[in-house]
């Protein structure tokens, strides 16, 4: 799609929140203006951008916070250079050690390192929560799903594997402070320790609380979920997909918020998603 185009699936879809995402969506020279029409539509939504920053300058970071990106989500699965050999991109981790935290400098609070937790780092929760304390941005754990890639080496399925889970996600609970840099929930982690520990999560509502629009404009479920619907058929995707849906085989973080209740997500999410405050330089 090109950017204007995506003004008429904001009209149609009236979203509070997008997550512009890929893929790479910085590998498009027109993302800014893909930014601009999705907040500029008569119901301007939360923006999100998910990117591995290998793309990222200053330059571009704050010609896409004019534009109207609200969040800047970085992938970072190890606290050092094997973050380069897990994504096969080397000098990936010098690149964002030298940006992110001068970035994070600049005071605007809206950047947050996005972990996901597999058996290859799950040793390292609570090294990936001191980088981003140290960095001065804010941190998301996801949990992986083999839905996504079809591997399931990286689940966690051992008792060691479990037992390194909690560990962590203790520790990380001892960290946190009143400025909510660790941006999950404490249910949430709940609910991400259940997860590896029952290898499911039921009563997904994917279709209906959250989907994905394609770059060739045609909606889906969610990301791992391939059945495709024109926009005009949300209603018939609903009917067909989520009314019967049983797929229980992930819990990423976009699913981790919208399984709860409005209530829930609003006195969560809305009051301690992030500090909104000006951290001091380091």
């Amino acid at each position: 799609m090109r950017p204007h185009e995506y003004r008429r699936y904001m009209e149609a879809l009236r979203p509070c929140v997008v997550q512009i995402s890929g893929g790479e969506p910085m590998m498009r020279d027109d993302l800014p203006e893909i930014v601009r029409e999705i907040k500029g539509s008569r119901h301007v939504p939360y923006a999100i951008l998910v990117s591995n920053w290998s793309l990222m300058t200053e330059e571009r970071y704050l010609e896409l916070r004019a534009a109207g990106i609200d969040q800047f989500s970085v992938s970072l699965d190890f606290p050092d250079e094997r973050h380069d050999d897990f994504r096969v991109h080397p000098g990936l981790y010098k690149h964002l050690r030298g940006l992110v935290p001068r970035l994070a400098r600049l005071g605007y609070d809206d950047i947050v390192l996005n972990s996901c937790i597999t058996s290859a780092n799950v040793d390292e929760i609570g090294a990936l929560a001191g980088q981003a304390r140290d960095w001065g941005v804010n941190l998301c754990y996801s949990a992986y799903s083999p839905k996504r890639t079809g591997a399931r080496d990286y689940c966690l399925r051992t008792p060691d594997q479990l037992g390194s889970l909690n560990k962590g996600l203790d520790m990380v609970e001892l960290m946190r402070d009143e400025t909510h840099w660790i941006v999950n929930s404490r249910s949430t982690l709940e609910s991400t320790r259940r997860y590896f520990a029952e290898g499911c999560a039921p009563g997904c509502k994917a279709g209906l609380r959250f989907l994905v629009v394609r770059s060739n404009g045609m909606l889906q479920p969610c990301s791992m979920q391939f059945q495709q619907f024109p926009l005009e058929a949300r209603d018939r995707m609903v009917r067909e997909f989520t009314a019967g849906n049983t797929c229980g085989e992930c819990y990423v973080s976009i699913r981790s918020y919208l399984d709860k209740s409005f209530v829930q997500l609003a006195g969560e999410n809305v009051a301690d998603f992030f500090s909104f405050q000006v951290r001091e330089p380091h």
